[in-house]
């Protein structure tokens, strides 16, 4: 049996950005030119006038500000209002690809490490392009690597669950180092016409490096002391979007075929289970919360962890304890947490514990107990 490193992480951000106020200049169009077109029937009762948006409410609901995108153009234009992300040719690199070799070549090069070193490749994510060929294997085949890749879906936990498969091959010898991948286009499955959830995501894509402890020659190596994982079925966040659809024509374009969630449930039920099962964690491998640096929490809305961490510690959290980068990034499913890690981890002294701890649909939990080398 092998210990175990993370060793590299990349971040793929994208170019573009879009303010709260941008968000809600477009929905607010939209919202006028519904209630317009929709008067006489509004008037009647027979159709809900639509209600405004605001920046404040997006801000104070979830604490994001802005949100990285892969297209801007079309989620503001208020007739099409979703990314507008042409159809490549299958000998073109796909947009999930062209994300994920961008943030794994970062992480090779902080790992000081290259293809050659690398034996397998996972992308785990929520928001897969295709059901197949793997994009794994295409990155694979991209980066120039040797070996296996496969694709997994764990919602926003695809992370953290890919990370546990990706040290048990290294800890078993299974492969010397594993790229964990998690491009994520979350904005392809957010409905921007509904008012509780159209501010809600952000595209972004990383990359973590695990290898074998005995190999790694990193200056930014964290061991992984432990990993734990935790399923529990929920229908509070579901998208029914799937190949099946085409065989059902009465849902097509109906709103599960895109995000849609029960907000309040899910902050009510996953906030204490999180808590608990980092808690857990940590009393299983004889440490205290006391001993936590640092938590690079799953960045989906701010109160959530907020109260996680209040939960745990029993106090508020300092800023340095709980890392934020929901208001710049938003929510980038499996993404947010490794986003935390990669831009939160270099000021940690030698021997400082820190979790890394993703949550979401599923519902899906997933913890991995990290000491900086």
């Amino acid at each position: 049996m092998h210990n175990v490193v993370i060793s590299g992480t990349g971040l793929y951000t994208p170019a573009n950005s879009i303010s709260n106020e941008e968000l809600v200049d477009s929905f607010n169009a939209y919202v006028t030119q519904f209630n317009a077109d929709n008067a006489e029937a509004i008037a009647r009762g027979e159709v809900e006038a639509l209600a405004e948006s605001s920046a404040a409410f997006i801000e104070k609901a979830s604490g994001i500000k802005s949100r990285y995108v892969m297209d801007k153009d079309g989620i503001l234009d208020p007739q099409r209002m979703r990314p507008r992300l042409p159809e490549r040719s299958n000998d073109e690199q796909s947009i999930l690809c062209q994300m994920g070799v961008a943030a794994a070549e970062q992480a090779l090069a902080r790992a000081g490490r290259t293809a050659a070193d690398v034996d397998a490749v996972i992308v785990a994510c929520s928001n897969l392009q295709r059901p197949y060929p793997a994009v794994a294997i295409e990155i694979q085949q991209a980066l120039g690597i040797k070996g296996f890749g496969f694709d997994m879906n764990v919602a926003c936990s695809s992370a953290t669950f890919g990370i546990q498969a990706a040290s048990n091959s290294v800890q078993l010898g299974q492969a010397r180092s594993v790229l964990v991948i998690s491009p994520e286009i979350c904005t392809g499955h957010l409905n921007f016409r509904d008012r509780d959830s159209h501010f809600i995501f952000g595209d972004a894509a990383t990359a973590v490096l695990v290898e074998r402890a005995d190999l790694a020659t990193s200056e930014h190596q964290f061991d992984i002391v432990s990993t734990k994982l935790l399923t529990q079925f929920s229908n509070n966040i579901r998208n029914n979007f799937g190949f099946l659809n085409r065989a059902a024509e009465e849902g097509v374009g109906a709103p599960d075929k895109l995000f849609v969630q029960e907000g309040r449930k899910v902050f009510r039920e996953v906030c204490p289970m999180v808590a608990e099962l980092i808690g857990q964690h940590l009393s299983e491998n004889n440490l205290n919360v006391s001993d936590v640096k640092r938590f690079w929490l799953h960045q989906a809305n701010l109160s959530m962890n907020h109260l996680i961490v209040k939960k745990l510690l029993g106090r508020d959290a300092l800023e340095e304890e709980a890392p934020v980068i929901l208001d710049r990034y938003a929510n980038t499913s499996s993404a947010g947490s490794v986003i935390s890690l990669h831009t939160h981890q270099d000021d940690l002294p030698k021997g400082a514990l820190g979790v890394l701890s993703s949550f979401g649909a599923g519902y899906s939990i997933g913890s991995v107990i990290l000491r900086k080398r």
